[in-house]
C-alpha cells in the first residue's frame, strides 16, 4: 500500500488551487437544487397571495419531482456519452431558464411549467454533481469531497429559508427566482471554460440506451393522480386516481422486463422480500412527510401569524435535525442497525402525528419541535436503511440497489404532493386561504390543516409495517 493511502486526508489538499475550483463547481451544483426547496416554500405564502393558484400549490413539489427524477436517470449515461461538460452546462441553463419563468409568472401554470424546468436542471445538476465527484478528483480525495457536499446540503437548509424571506420582506419573491436563474447562469459559464469537464469516463462505450417510455410511464402516472386533485368530483378524482396507479403499474412491469436496463431491482415495491420492503418504507415515508414542505409555512402564516421566514426555518429545523444527528450516530455497528431504522421510523410517524395537533391549533414552538423530531427519526435511519440495502443485495445488484434509492425516494416526494394535494382540496383549503379573516381565525383551516397530516398517517402505517419486514433477520 503507497504512503498516500495510508495517511489522513487532509482539507488543505483538497481546498488547494489544483482542486479548489472544481470542488466549488461541484458544491454549487448541489447547492443549486438542495437550496431550491426551501426557498420556494418559503416564498409560497407570497406567491400563492399574488398570482392565486391554491390548488395547484402541490403540483410545485410533483413537477419538479418528476423532473428530478427523469434528469437523474438521463444523467449518467449523458455523462458516459458526452462527458460533463455538455450535459451540466445544459441542466444550469434548464435551471435558469425555468427559475426566470417562474420570476415571471403572471399566473400558477406558468409557474409549475417553470418548477418543471427547474425540477430537470436542479436534479440533473445534482445528479451529474456527484458523477464529476469520481471525475474530478483522485480516489483519495473523493471523501473529502463528498463530505463538502453533505456540508453544502445542511448548510443549503440554514441558508434556503433565510433568502426567501428576506426576498419576501425586502424585495419580491420573483427577485428570488431571478436570484438563483443568475446563479445558474455563472454556474453554465464557468463550466464552459473547464477543459477538464469535458473529461468522459472510461465506460463510456456501450452505453445502455435511455428509459424513454418507462419514465414517460412514471411521470404520467404522478400528473393524472395530481390532476385528479384540481376538481374534486365522484367521478373525476377516481378515475384520474385509478389511470395515475395504472400507469405506475406499466412502468413498474415494463422496468421489471429489462434485466440490464432496470432503474429498480426486482419486486421493488411489496412485503415479498427485504430488499422491496425497504423501497415501500421509503416510499411511504417520504410520501408521508412531504405536506409539510408544502403546506407548512402556508399554514402557519395563515393560523397562526408566523412570519415567513419564521416558517421557513421551522422547516430547515428538520434537515438540520436530519444531518446533525446522522453525523452523531453514523459510526454505530452494523448490528444495531435494525434497532436505529424501526425506532428512527417510530419517531417520524409521532412527528406526523404532533403536526396534526400542532398545526392546526399550535404553538409555533411546538411545530417546530415536531419538524425537529421528524429530522431526528430521518437522521437516525437513513444512514442505516442504505447499508442494510446494500447489505441484502444480491451480487451484481449493489449499484442498481443504491440507485434506486434516491429515485424511489423523489417518486414518493412526488407521489405524497399528488395525494395531498387531493387531501387538502377535497377539504377545502382553496376557501380558508381566500378568506378575509385575518391570521387567527380559521376560516375552516384549522380542519383542513388537521386533515391533511391525518390523511398522512396511514402512509406512515404501512411504512412501519414495511420497516419491520426491511429489518427481519431472515429474508
Amino acid at each position: 500500500m503507497s504512503s498516500s493511502e495510508e495517511t489522513a486526508v487532509r482539507w488543505r489538499e483538497i481546498l488547494s488551487r489544483e482542486h479548489g475550483p472544481s470542488l466549488a463547481l461541484v458544491c454549487l451544483g448541489v447547492w443549486l437544487h438542495a437550496a431550491d426547496a426551501l426557498l420556494v416554500a418559503t416564498m409560497m405564502p407570497a406567491i400563492v397571495a399574488e398570482i392565486g393558484g391554491t390548488r395547484l400549490i402541490s403540483w410545485t413539489v410533483a413537477l419538479y419531482e418528476i423532473g428530478s427524477i427523469v434528469a437523474g436517470a438521463a444523467s449518467g449515461l449523458l455523462a458516459l456519452r458526452h462527458g460533463l461538460r455538455l450535459p451540466m452546462t445544459a441542466a444550469a441553463c434548464l435551471f435558469a431558464v425555468g427559475c426566470a419563468l417562474s420570476a415571471l409568472a403572471p399566473e400558477m401554470w406558468i409557474l409549475l411549467a417553470g418548477r418543471l424546468l427547474q425540477g430537470f436542471g436542479g436534479g440533473g445538476l445534482m445528479a451529474l454533481s456527484f458523477v464529476s465527484v469520481g471525475l474530478l478528483f483522485p480516489r483519495r480525495l473523493t471523501a473529502r469531497a463528498m463530505g463538502a457536499v453533505s456540508t453544502i446540503w445542511a448548510v443549503s437548509a440554514f441558508l434556503g429559508p433565510l433568502i426567501g424571506g428576506l426576498f419576501v420582506e425586502l424585495a419580491s419573491w420573483r427577485t428570488g427566482f431571478w436570484f438563483f436563474a443568475l446563479q445558474a447562469l455563472v454556474l453554465a459559464a464557468w463550466l464552459i471554460t473547464r477543459k477538464d469537464a469535458a473529461a468522459k469516463p472510461a465506460e463510456a462505450t456501450g452505453a445502455a440506451r435511455f428509459p424513454v417510455f418507462r419514465l414517460l410511464w412514471l411521470s404520467a402516472g404522478v400528473v393524472a393522480i395530481a390532476y385528479a386533485g384540481i376538481e374534486i368530483s365522484t367521478l373525476h378524482t377516481p378515475a384520474f386516481v385509478l389511470a395515475g396507479l395504472i400507469c405506475l403499474f406499466l412502468f413498474l412491469k415494463l422496468d421489471a422486463r429489462k434485466a440490464e436496463s432496470r432503474l429498480l431491482p426486482e419486486n421493488p415495491i411489496g412485503f415479498r422480500n427485504r430488499l422491496g420492503a425497504a423501497l415501500t418504507m421509503i416510499l411511504c415515508f417520504t410520501a408521508a412527510t412531504i405536506a409539510m414542505s408544502i403546506y407548512g409555512p402556508l399554514l402557519m402564516t395563515r393560523l397562526h401569524g408566523t412570519p415567513v421566514i419564521v416558517a421557513g426555518y421551522i422547516l430547515a429545523l428538520e434537515a438540520v435535525a436530519w444531518a446533525t444527528v446522522a453525523a452523531l450516530l453514523s459510526g454505530s455497528p452494523e448490528r444495531r442497525d435494525p434497532a436505529m431504522i424501526v425506532l428512527g421510523m417510530l419517531l417520524v410517524t409521532a412527528s406526523i402525528a404532533g403536526f396534526a395537533y400542532s398545526v392546526p391549533l399550535g404553538p409555533v414552538w411546538l411545530i417546530a419541535v415536531f419538524a425537529m423530531v421528524q429530522g431526528c427519526g430521518f437522521g437516525m435511519a437513513w444512514t442505516f436503511i442504505l447499508r442494510r440495502a446494500t447489505a441484502l443485495a444480491p451480487d451484481g445488484e449493489t449499484q442498481r440497489v443504491t440507485g434506486a434509492i434516491p429515485t424511489v425516494q423523489r417518486l414518493g416526494y412526488a407521489l405524497g404532493a399528488a395525494y395531498v394535494g387531493i387531501v387538502a382540496n377535497a377539504a377545502g383549503i382553496a376557501g380558508g386561504i381566500t378568506g378575509d379573516n385575518g391570521p387567527g381565525v380559521a376560516d375552516g383551516l384549522d380542519f383542513v390543516a388537521a386533515t391533511i397530516f391525518l390523511a398522512c398517517l396511514p402512509l406512515a402505517l404501512l411504512g412501519l409495517l414495511a420497516a419491520a419486514r426491511f429489518v427481519q433477520a431472515k429474508a
